[in-house]
């Protein structure tokens, strides 16, 4: 391997530190006390060495945002192949959403923003909006089989996506006094009466 190799290599593994360290630390301590000062403490290096790879803490936590987008928009992509029709599969991506948030929790507060700023604002990716595009693809599609408008499917898919994403941030900022499996079940019939809407 020669020196360049070497030298790239080198930062490359120092970036994926950093952004290791970032994502352990919020774990433990949340994302509203992360700094740069800790993230540097973390993998044993000067600040200046972290601001070197990124700007600032913002460009650290955008980075991490991408890759919770990413590992979301995987996990959507194979509940969707496991069903051939839409009702199906639009009962099993609105799911995997649900599971995914939850067993993610600090990636998706970081994703959409909850309990603190959102990260990467203007600077959109496809991955942002897979989860509204495939509920729309699978309304779009569900609308067509009954003959309905299918006009209504952005209006609709919309709707559907908000809901999802409100009893997800109901559950995770005011976790103590609402049951787990009530949000659940509520989730379950708000998608079986989207789905009969149609």
């Amino acid at each position: 391997m020669g020196l360049h190799e070497r030298r790239q290599r080198e930062k490359e593994s120092i970036r994926a530190n950093i952004l290791q360290a970032a994502f352990t630390l919020a774990k433990t301590e949340g994302w509203a006390s992360l700094s740069i000062r800790k993230i540097a403490d973390a993998i044993e290096y000067s600040a200046p060495v972290v601001y070197d790879y990124f700007e600032n803490k913002e460009a650290i936590l955008y980075e991490i945002s991408l890759n919770g987008f990413h590992c979301l928009h995987i996990e959507l992509l194979k509940a969707q192949k496991k069903h051939d029709n839409p009702e199906d599969q639009l009962i099993a991506i609105v799911d995997t959403y649900w599971n995914f948030a939850f067993k993610n929790k600090e990636y998706y507060q970081l994703m959409f923003g909850l309990g603190m700023q959102c990260s990467g604002k203007g600077m959109m990716k496809e991955e942002f909006s897979s989860f509204q595009d495939m509920i729309y693809d699978c309304t779009h599609e569900i609308i067509k089989k009954n003959g309905s408008n299918p006009d209504n499917a952005c209006h609709m898919s919309h709707a559907l996506f908000s809901a999802v994403h409100g009893l997800i941030s109901i559950m995770m900022m005011r976790n103590t006094d609402i049951p787990a499996t009530m949000n659940k079940t509520t989730l379950d019939e708000t998608v079986a009466a989207f789905v009969k809407s149609l």
